[in-house]
Parts: C-alpha cells; structure tokens; sequence
C-alpha cells in the first residue's frame, strides 16, 4: 500500500503562504515552486537505496555511501508540472526527464492527453509525477494510468497544494502510489479550482493568462 506524506515543514509552508499571495509575481512564484519542490524532493527521496563505494579522500580511503538501485526519471503533468522539475534535478541531476500532457475541458474537468514522451526502460525506474496542483484528481490519475501501462511501477506523485476531494480521488484509485502534499486545502469550488488554493498555477509560472 502506498503512503500519503504532508510535508508538515515550516519553510513549505511559509514559501507555500507566499505563492498563494496575489501579489506574487511571475519570477517569485517561478523561483518559490522550484524551492518547495526541492525541501518537498528531500523527503520523496528519502528511501532511495544507496550502495557503498570506494571514496579516496586527502586523507584516507574508505566506503561510502552513493546513490545504487533504481535509475530515478521526474515525469511531470505539463504544463504546470515543469516548474518543479529545477528543483527535482537540483537533488538528482542525472535524473532523466520525460512529459505527460494532459489539459482539463473547461466544461466537463475531465482530463485529455495531448502528447507524452518517457524516459527510456521506463519499467525499471522510479518515476517521480509532479503537478503543483491536485484538485479534482482526473489529471494526475490519468498519469498515474499512463506510467502504469508502460509497465511502470514504482511511482510517487507529488504536489504542493491539494483539494480533498482531488486527494481522496487518486488515492482511491491508485492505493498502491505514494503522494506527497505540502498542504491540503479547504475544498473545490463550482470551477473545480482549489480554495483558497493560488490560481492558475500555469499562468503564474509562466506569466500567461
């Protein structure tokens, strides 16, 4: 069974308080995404295995611990996902990277793909999902469907904020994933937007209306 982890650190929340803040503009909220994604990526990744290896110091020899195991790959939901993928990289820059696109009909918030590209083997790595928002769930158990059709089956998703309602929805429906959230919010609204939430998570990465 999977985990459902809530980065409960007070330097998310506070970075997290700043990207709700209105007045938080295009450059901050891209520079806060890619903070909160790496303290929310130290405690996803605090399971990789490691392996020792010989490590020749000025001083002496010795094994140390190194990364072993499973080849990492950050997946995220485009297009909001890419703004967490710095800081993802920043802890494993030789984590390959590959792309789910799937955007969300304005009318009915069910979910469409529109172009994916994984990593190769991706059967044999661990893949990291990343979406800064989680609210009514479809988008990112869509992806969570796609990765496991392509045979992957180590995954864990992460967001920054998420709906209840979204939460319970991939929980439900992948029991078996993990997911991180650096905090649950109060509900959806009629648009199925997250309150109070942050907006459009898109638009203000990527300063577009």
């Amino acid at each position: 069974m999977g985990t459902v982890m809530i980065i409960d650190h007070p330097l998310v929340k506070h970075k997290i308080s700043l990207l709700r803040d209105e007045n938080t503009g295009t450059r901050d909220f891209r520079i806060l995404v890619e903070e909160i994604s790496m303290l929310m990526g130290y405690e996803a990744l605090r399971d990789l295995p490691t392996e020792l290896a010989t490590v020749k110091s000025p001083v002496a020899e010795s094994s140390q611990p190194m990364l072993a195991g499973k080849k990492l790959a950050i997946v995220p939901i485009l297009r909001a996902g890419l703004g967490m993928v710095n800081g993802l990289l920043s802890l494993v820059p030789s984590a390959k990277v590959g792309h789910i696109g799937v955007y969300r009909d304005e009318e009915t918030h069910e979910p469409h793909e529109y172009f994916c590209k994984l990593p190769d083997n991706i059967d044999e790595r661990l893949a990291i999902l990343p979406d800064p928002m989680l609210a009514t769930g479809g988008s990112a158990i869509y992806a969570v469907d796609f990765l496991k059709s392509k045979g992957c089956k180590a995954i864990k998703f992460m967001c920054i904020i998420a709906a209840p309602e979204g939460l319970e929805a991939l929980k439900k429906a992948h029991p078996d994933i993990d997911i991180y959230v650096g905090c649950v919010d109060e509900k959806l609204n009629d648009k199925a937007y997250i309150v109070p939430g942050l907006g459009d998570a898109g638009d203000r990465i990527f300063g577009t209306k």
